[in-house]
């Protein structure tokens, strides 16, 4: 339902090569700048930042210092970002679907296009996660649990109306099956809630099962064709189940930021995102990297907005 179209956003091996401005041009930034994740430390949002921090400084001379502001799915930190001075010292992560469902289904206090975003760089396929020792060894187990006895199976998640939950609402669609969907605060509590045996399964990310190798099994990925860290591991599509889907994350500023400072922030991250070294480490633990700048990132959310009109009228009915 969701990806079919393959993005034209990703980029190829021969990405990693591609040159920007040179930085000693740039005035941005002229201090260190304040990098608001809008979730809890643990999640991928979180290991993103703290990846990017090294490169950041190395790049600029400035430090990049990483803060939290949990709340309401994120809706607490991107409702009050433009409330910060816009001179570019303060950025926000900034996570798809949740920046587009949250003002489809509710009132989180902003709307879509309030948040300024300036750049895209990574995505997260879905997963569908149990524990080593589950009962649980195949998706069509799963399936079959929840269909004869429907809510019986409880599955983890991070938050409602995030990706993980469109993750649940499709498979529940294209499976008949009928979970009991937990929202968590973010993916390291997921994690937890798992191991700990609070849910049956958990829709996490292929980051999940890189971190918990020897602790999880992922039964399925929403990638419309196997992910290299995981090669034994189906995608939902081979089991006749029509999921292609996971989460994006980008950076955003205030809205009163100069145009120059969006392109110059913009610039900067795409130079972090194509260094050789950190793209292996990201794609290392089961990141899928994209590259949407600045002067693309319209064209982006209009298509990410089409794509997810229709399933949010079915997560407005469970509000």
């Amino acid at each position: 339902m969701f990806g079919t179209t393959k993005l034209r956003y990703f980029i190829a091996a021969a990405g990693a090569a591609l040159t920007f401005s040179g930085t000693a041009a740039m005035a941005y930034p002229d201090g260190p700048v304040n990098y608001i994740i809008p979730f809890n430390a643990g999640g991928e949002s979180d290991i993103t930042a703290r990846y990017q921090q090294p490169y950041f400084k190395e790049l600029t001379g400035q430090d990049l210092i990483v803060q939290y502001l949990p709340g309401a799915g994120g809706a607490q930190a991107w409702s009050g970002l433009n409330n910060h001075n816009g001179d570019g010292m303060t950025i926000m992560g900034t996570n798809l679907p949740h920046i587009i469902l949250q003002p489809m289904l509710q009132d989180p206090g902003y709307q879509t296009d309030d948040i300024s975003n300036v750049y895209m760089f990574h995505f997260t396929p879905d997963a569908l996660l149990v524990r080593k020792d589950s009962p649980f060894e195949t998706v069509q187990d799963v399936i079959d649990a929840a269909t004869q006895n429907p809510g019986s199976v409880i599955a983890g998640g991070t938050g409602t109306n995030s990706a993980n939950h469109v993750a649940n609402q499709v498979f529940m669609n294209e499976t008949g099956a009928m979970t009991t969907y937990i929202p968590y605060s973010g993916t390291g509590a997921t994690e937890s809630g798992l191991l700990g045996g609070e849910v049956d399964v958990l829709w996490g990310y292929t980051t999940v099962a890189a971190r918990q190798a020897d602790a999880v099994r992922m039964l399925a990925v929403a990638t419309e064709e196997r992910h290299p860290l995981f090669p034994d591991v189906p995608t939902f599509g081979e089991l006749g189940i029509n999921m292609v889907g996971g989460a994006y994350r980008g950076i955003a500023v205030p809205a009163s930021t100069p145009e120059e400072t969006k392109q110059e922030l913009s610039d900067l991250i795409g130079q972090i995102n194509a260094d050789p070294e950190f793209r292996k480490r990201m794609e290392d633990d089961g990141y899928a990297l994209i590259d949407v700048p600045y002067q693309e990132i319209e064209g982006f959310m209009d298509d990410r907005k089409a794509a997810y009109q229709a399933v949010s009228e079915q997560l407005q009915s469970q509000n």
